[in-house]
């Protein structure tokens, strides 16, 4: 069970910046750094928390939770299709096969739900009826569920993301059309995989976004994260059909209260620099983070917060790579 005194004795013993001796940095994301060494690729997960363009604090043992999240499910769909983990030396590494990742987010969502411009229900609410390429029927309502969940992909862009159709796709040379079913087929099969592991835990897996590379003999593999609290939507079973009948939002795993502090106390967008987030809301995120693993995955999380964790990383890199 997640522990709240562990997470308020290690709110300093966090993984914000990385510089690990003897391995070559070679990418800075929001929240993942990737380093390289001996022809190897693996990933760092950190754990800054990402929001508006900008880091909003440093989550304890976020980046430990989002990491095995990720191992937990690649273990439970790789008999559906391949993916890209090689091994997990420590909570927050992954080591990963090369890739030529597709520039391209499949979105799956089973709900009719959101609250953001790309949403489907936004989107439905104005109007609209072709999703994607999708056709949605008449008269849903916000937070039902589709009669069988849907594809909805969109461009990869730094600037803004475009939704569009698997026929787009296709004649645009995004990704070729065998690949492209392959890609479809997997996708709806893991999200029912999913869906299925998470009902019997008492969850609902609403909508998530995955990634998929090619590797260098040309098979379609599964990349990036999945089904992990910051790349899905999960909402509360048991109360699912109460609160839509109420007109509700259902009960979800809901991490927007920090996004929401930190819009009421200043402008994330445009202000130089950012308050910082108070810290019983840091320890908040946290116990939520490892709260949702543990009662998804039925696993207890192993916080390892016996060495600060930078040091903790560089001793199980040097022994999982003899260096």
């Amino acid at each position: 069970m997640a522990d709240r005194n562990l997470i308020k004795k290690n709110l300093k013993n966090t993984l914000t910046e990385t510089n690990f001796k003897g391995y070559k940095r070679v990418y800075k994301g929001k929240v993942r750094d990737v380093y390289e060494v001996k022809s190897q690729r693996f990933f760092v997960a950190t754990d800054r928390q990402s929001a508006f363009d900008r880091i909003l604090a440093s989550v304890p043992f976020k980046g430990a939770v989002l990491n095995l999240f990720s191992k937990f499910w690649f273990e439970q769909t790789k008999d559906i299709i391949a993916n890209h983990m090689i091994a997990v030396p420590d909570a927050n590494v992954m080591v990963m096969k090369p890739l030529k990742i597709f520039p391209v987010e499949v979105v799956v969502r089973g709900y009719l739900t959101g609250t953001t411009g790309t949403s489907a229900w936004v989107a439905y609410e104005k109007g609209e009826r072709l999703f994607c390429g999708v056709k949605l029927p008449e008269r849903l309502k916000k937070n039902q569920a589709f009669d069988h969940p849907i594809l909805t992909p969109t461009t990869k862009s730094d600037a803004h993301d475009e939704k569009i159709s698997a026929e787009e796709i296709v004649k645009r040379g995004l990704v070729p059309e065998q690949q492209w079913k392959k890609i479809e087929e997997a996708a709806l099969k893991i999200f029912a995989r999913g869906q299925a592991i998470a009902k019997k835990q008492g969850y609902i897996l609403v909508d998530t976004k995955y990634e998929f590379g090619e590797d260098e003999k040309g098979n379609v593999v599964l990349a990036d994260e999945v089904h992990t609290p910051d790349s899905s939507r999960y909402w509360v079973a048991a109360t699912y059909e109460k609160q839509l009948a109420a007109g509700q939002e259902p009960e979800n795993f809901d991490k927007e209260f920090l996004r929401l502090w930190f819009k009421n106390h200043c402008d994330p967008y445009n202000d130089p620099v950012l308050p910082p987030a108070p810290d019983e809301l840091v320890e908040e995120l946290a116990f939520r983070y490892i709260d949702i693993y543990e009662k998804l995955t039925s696993l207890a999380f192993n916080a390892q917060a016996d060495l600060p964790i930078h040091d903790r990383i560089q001793k199980n890199l040097n022994i999982y790579f003899n260096t």
